[in-house]
């Protein structure tokens, strides 16, 4: 005769297996942080949070961007501040010199000195070599300079790059104007200057003045007509004051450059925030998803830990009654 009844053994056996798988689960999660560590642990969640977690990358690109783009703002918006600071000695020069007696020449050499400042502060007010108050060769002046601002992922699925612009109010016809200029210096050698304020003529032009004033005189631009403010012995109350009309105009034009840089600093400085409140949200979305509550896990690795204990002593129980029936049947 045998003996092979033993269904207690293995009612322990089973539920003491399906104890320790749940232990090997639960400490895993505590291990990783995660409740859906892999697509088998929930292919939805683990989607989600995997779309989620590139688009975190691309908005943190987008955070940098903005952060070297602030820092171009700022330089920008300090170049054109500190030129307004210099045109304005200028004009007080230019009106110092209307007062009978006085030494023009004298002036005119304040004047240059004045004039080559404009230069050295346009050209310094540049980041990571990134100038946006002059214009050179390799810029198109009615393309609007642009920075990468937000990542997009549309409801289709599709992404986009939205971007802030710094424009140049060009009329419908195309044809340029003082208003135009909304860089310091225009260098370019297509040119004459005109899209810069410091080196356009049209603020004489269009104030109807004698001569084709201008602060200074492009680098490479024609500059064929134009006439660099300047004083000399000679210079008449009539084209002094013509030459203020035209430094005034033109530190009205400064005035809006300058509002424009701020203006767009301050929209780079939102929209920081708001990639940052993105970010953080995400983080906290995916978070939501997929990492495991450690309170819970640790609760729920404790209990299993008793049960454990409870299930082995169930199967030392099974085990023992096995034992004692199977050497009763031993002499038969």
């Amino acid at each position: 005769m045998s003996l092979y009844q033993r269904v207690s053994v293995d009612a322990a056996l089973y539920v003491l297996r399906d104890i320790n798988r749940s232990m090997t689960v639960t400490q895993n999660h505590i291990t990783t942080g995660m409740r859906v560590a892999k697509a088998a642990d929930n292919a939805v969640y683990w989607s989600i949070a995997t779309t989620a977690r590139t688009d975190n990358k691309a908005v943190s690109a987008i955070q940098d961007a903005l952060g070297m783009a602030a820092a171009t703002m700022g330089t920008a918006y300090t170049g054109v501040q500190n030129v307004i600071d210099v045109v304005s000695e200028i004009k007080a020069k230019l009106v110092a010199a209307t007062e009978e007696g006085v030494d023009k020449n004298k002036i005119n050499e304040e004047l240059k000195q004045l004039q080559e400042q404009l230069r050295s502060v346009s050209e310094a007010a540049s980041f990571n070599s990134d100038n946006w108050v002059i214009l050179n060769n390799d810029a198109t002046p009615t393309q609007p300079r642009q920075i990468p601002a937000s990542f997009i992922r549309n409801a289709d699925g599709t992404i986009s790059i939205g971007m802030l612009s710094y424009h140049i109010d060009n009329t419908p016809v195309g044809a340029t104007t003082s208003k135009d200029a909304r860089y310091l210096i225009d260098d370019r050698a297509t040119g004459s200057g005109e899209y810069g304020v410091l080196t356009s003529a049209y603020f004489a032009t269009e104030l109807g003045a004698a001569q084709n004033y201008v602060l200074m005189t492009s680098k490479n631009g024609s500059t064929a007509g134009q006439v660099v403010i300047s004083l000399s012995a000679t210079t008449t109350q009539g084209q002094i004051g013509q030459m203020i009309s035209v430094v005034d105009a033109a530190l009205t034009q400064l005035t809006t450059v300058g509002s424009a840089f701020g203006a767009l600093e301050k929209r780079i400085e939102l929209q920081n925030d708001f990639a940052t409140q993105l970010h953080d949200n995400i983080t906290a979305g995916i978070g939501r998803l997929v990492d495991a509550d450690m309170e819970e896990e640790s609760s729920r690795l404790r209990a299993l830990q008793t049960q454990q204990q409870l299930g082995l002593q169930s199967l030392n129980i099974a085990n023992a009654t096995y034992d004692t029936v199977r050497q009763l049947f031993q002499n038969f």
